[in-house]
Parts: C-alpha cells; sequence; structure tokens
C-alpha cells in the first residue's frame, strides 16, 4: 500500500499488480510435416509471417482434420474444453489471416 501525500489529508493507494498464468503442457499427439507455408511463386523473405504455436496446430488438426467434438479434443489435449475451444479459435484466425493475405504461415514450436 502506498501513502500519497495531498494537502491536509494522507490518500491510501493500492498499487495492483498484474501476472499472468502460466501455460500448462498440451499433448500434441502428432507433430506436423512441415512447418512453414507460403504463397507460390513469391520469395518468403518478401512477404509478411504469422506464426502458429504447436498446440494451435494440434487443435486444428484434432478438430478440423480429424473432426473430433471439442469435448473429446480437449481430453487429448490434456486441456478443459473452454480451453480448447480459445486454442482453435486462436489458430483459425492467424490461419485465415495469413490465406486471405498471402502471408507465410510458420508452426512454431514454443
Amino acid at each position: 500500500m502506498l501513502l500519497q501525500y495531498s494537502g491536509h489529508m494522507p490518500i491510501f493507494v493500492q498499487k495492483l499488480i498484474v501476472m499472468s498464468r502460466t501455460k500448462g503442457c498440451r499433448k500434441i499427439g502428432q507433430f506436423p510435416n512441415a512447418y512453414v507455408f507460403k504463397p507460390a511463386g513469391i520469395q518468403a523473405c518478401k512477404l509478411r509471417q504469422v506464426s502458429v504455436a504447436l498446440d494451435e496446430y494440434e487443435a486444428i488438426r484434432l478438430a478440423d482434420e480429424q473432426g473430433l467434438y471439442h469435448a473429446e479434443a480437449a481430453e487429448k489435449m490434456g486441456v478443459s474444453r473452454q480451453t480448447f475451444g480459445r486454442i482453435l479459435e486462436k489458430a483459425r484466425e492467424k490461419v485465415a489471416t495469413a490465406l486471405v493475405n498471402g502471408y507465410v504461415l510458420v508452426i512454431e514450436e514454443r
């Protein structure tokens, strides 16, 4: 707690420290065969890049490629259904951005 003096009366100000939670372990069932995807005919160094985390790749693989329901896919990844939904939403947004804008898509092991 901080004490500030303003004129006659002291004012107490509480300092709020926000810390994010650590990311839990997520199970990856299959690693990608390729880690970089880019539009044909353009050098990668001339394009912007979008990075997809390995857990985001796995979420797309389970939900879209294998067609699993979110609850089943979440269980395979070792996360809650809500967390799986957030991971999948973020991954789809990144993939869509790369496809629509012609960016390089990189899958990263963070």
